[in-house]
């Protein structure tokens, strides 16, 4: 007995080791490429070129984000950005959540039509130019709608939510309905309050699709400077960093400071400020996103 516990002993404790280098090396294979990233951001440009820059700058500096920050247009495009990150993420969110509580409700009788209509948005689209002529007879062209509204809608997160719901106990509904609650109480009061896991899930999801659009902006608004958003912004200061040219009122000194700087340097800068935001959101819903991406997954 004692042979046994002792080798017991013995594999819960290799086990154990296994286990602790197994993470480890997961840990090391997860950070090194933002490490490898945030140095090479960091580090001088001209040294960058001669490789060789793994977990810390060699040479440190931060010209490369203020050359990404002396940018006309920036701070107008992080704003707009942040606008309709929010927003379209509300929008998102409500629009969707109604839509999947009415197809999860067996008494709607136009239940199976409308999923099979919303699925087939998923396999089949109009193309570039269908969509372009739609947003400008709808007037959305030269807006701040035309980044939200043509968004708000996602089949994909419909039938996540939906799925959700159907996992619900229906009697707490029916219950609902017997104290005299309607649809849109069950919806707000019920539904809602226990749909948090599923609903963070579709938040990130949204949030994160929001603040990476750019090809939106360069497709409607590209000329609108009061409309412009923080990865168009930098969409251009990337282009201007490879053709070695200035932009803005600063062309003249920018085009000299390009002589100094690598457009490698430039890119990791410009996915450090792109990727910091989401990295700072994602702490407050990560709790949320394993329950909501299990029990809201979609059912075969």
């Amino acid at each position: 007995m004692a042979n046994k516990a002792f080798n017991a002993t013995r594999g819960d404790k290799l086990f154990d080791i296994f286990n602790i280098l197994a993470m480890t090396l997961v840990l090391i294979v997860t950070l090194y490429p933002f490490l490898n990233v945030l140095a090479i951001s960091l580090n001088n440009s001209t040294d960058t070129v001669r490789g060789g820059i793994y977990l810390w700058p060699r040479d440190f500096t931060l010209q490369n984000y203020k050359t990404i920050f002396q940018y006309d247009g920036l701070l107008q495009g992080l704003q707009v950005s942040i606008l309709r990150t929010i927003v379209g993420t509300v929008l998102g969110l409500i629009s969707s959540s109604m839509i999947a509580f009415t197809l999860s409700r067996p008494d709607f009788k136009l239940r199976k039509f409308v999923s099979t209509t919303l699925a087939l948005t998923m396999y089949f689209s109009g193309g570039l130019i269908p969509v372009y002529i739609l947003m400008r007879d709808l007037n959305l062209i030269g807006t701040f709608w035309v980044y939200v509204l043509p968004g708000m809608i996602s089949a994909f997160n419909v039938f996540i939510i939906r799925s959700f719901i159907d996992g619900l106990p229906y009697a707490l509904q029916e219950s609902a309905k017997l104290d005299g609650a309607n649809d849109f109480k069950i919806y707000y009061k019920i539904i809602l309050p226990l749909c948090k896991p599923v609903l963070a899930t579709i938040a990130l999801f949204l949030a994160v699709g929001q603040w990476n659009a750019w090809f939106d902006t360069y497709l409607y608004n590209g000329s609108k400077a009061h409309l412009t958003t923080l990865q168009y912004e930098l969409m251009k200061v990337l282009q201007s960093t490879q053709q070695g040219s200035g932009a803005g009122r600063n062309a003249n000194d920018m085009a000299q400071q390009m002589t100094q700087i690598s457009p490698e340097s430039i890119k990791m800068a410009i996915t450090i400020v792109v990727t910091v935001p989401i990295l700072i959101v994602y702490p407050f819903l990560q709790k949320y996103f394993v329950g909501g991406m299990t029990l809201g997954a979609v059912k075969a």
